[in-house]
């Protein structure tokens, strides 16, 4: 059975469809994707993420702990600062990719996907034992609430006195928002800017009805799955599942940046990782885009000449540039000619650079 949100009657007071998701049940959508879709690239949108885990690493090691645990340097962020990172098994294969804020100097929390916020506390917890660190899931303590768009600065600044100005991409801060307590971060999955707020999950509903007031004037509208899936893909980010599994190394996915050779001592999956990372992989991820409507989905066969040389790992129609996109895994030097097979028809496809969607500054 789905598990529900904080946030599960007023997604349902909204009228959203709701689905299940890596076992919760989220709002696939509101009413029209393309509107929610369009809100963010153009105003904003309010998304509830309250099914992504968070855990923490606390005490005088948790650093060192991290360091060890995953493939980035962990323990070189200063207090308020967040990394992008991911977790590995002993053959360099990604279990989750995450987002690492440092909190203080002996307090790190750790953002998991929902899919797999249990079994990475499982792996932290495991891993951390040689060091003098707790590991403790309080993923059910937290409501997760995101304001992603051009003008979600402008919507948050009249509920908080934070300095919204002055917080860096890919940093948090603790702050009042409507009056309760949060941790203000600013990432985001959507090409855009924007906020999220790590609220306590008995503030998850008025705040949602807080900040949806709020942004009434400047265009806000809820947002849900579907269209936080087409702008992510628009962006270019990947998705575990899709672009990311325990089978491909983040060499595989372009993102072998992550990896932190130089870094102190061992950590887990490093002798795999640098066996593999001046080594060209087999197959590259890449951008397409469809010369005609057919989508390319998550599955179908990339072709050239008639042979299959990748397969599509997230594909939709992009409301911005009007086309149909995909992300896919295709054999290295294969890039001109390519097809793909939807249904037995060879639909010609452009491999482009990605991101297929950037923001101006």
């Amino acid at each position: 059975m789905s598990r529900p949100t904080p946030l599960r009657d007023v997604h349902e007071s909204l009228g959203a469809t709701l689905t299940d998701f890596a076992g919760w049940l989220m709002p696939l959508r509101y009413g029209s994707e393309s509107a929610e879709h369009n809100a963010v690239r153009q105003a904003a949108g309010l998304f509830d993420l309250s099914h992504m885990g968070e855990i923490f690493v606390t005490g005088p090691q948790a650093a060192e702990a991290l360091d060890y645990a995953l493939v980035g340097q962990l323990s070189a962020l200063t207090p308020g600062r967040a990394r992008y990172t991911m977790i590995v098994n002993e053959r360099g294969g990604v279990l989750d990719d995450l987002i690492v804020y440092r909190l203080g100097d002996e307090e790190f929390m750790v953002v998991a996907n929902a899919s797999n916020y249990e079994k990475v506390a499982a792996e932290l917890t495991d891993r951390a034992k040689p060091y003098d660190a707790a590991v403790e899931d309080r993923s059910e303590r937290y409501a997760l609430i995101a304001v992603q768009g051009p003008r979600a600065q402008e919507i948050l600044a009249t509920l908080t006195d934070a300095d919204l100005a002055g917080l860096k991409y890919y940093a948090g801060l603790p702050g009042l928002v409507d009056g309760r307590e949060a941790l203000i971060a600013r990432t985001g999955y959507t090409g855009e800017d924007g906020f999220e707020l790590f609220v306590a999950a008995q503030d998850a509903v008025p705040l949602w009805q807080a900040l949806t007031v709020a942004g009434e004037p400047y265009g806000l509208l809820p947002a849900g799955l579907s269209s936080r899936d087409t702008l992510r893909l628009e962006a270019g980010m990947p998705l575990y599942g899709n672009e990311l599994g325990p089978e491909l190394t983040p060499f595989d996915a372009g993102l072998g940046r992550v990896v932190k050779f130089d870094k102190p001592g061992d950590f887990v999956g490093r002798s795999a990782l640098e066996a593999v990372k001046d080594t060209p992989p087999r197959r590259r991820l890449v951008g397409l885009v469809a010369r005609g409507r057919r989508v390319p989905r998550h599955g179908y066969p990339v072709t050239k000449d008639g042979a299959v040389v990748g397969e599509v790992t997230s594909g939709a129609p992009s409301q911005t540039l009007g086309k149909p996109i995909a992300l896919a895994y295709v054999d290295t030097g294969a890039e001109a000619g390519l097809a793909v097979d939807i249904r037995g028809s060879q639909e010609p496809v452009d491999l482009v650079e990605l991101p297929f969607y950037r923001r101006n500054k």
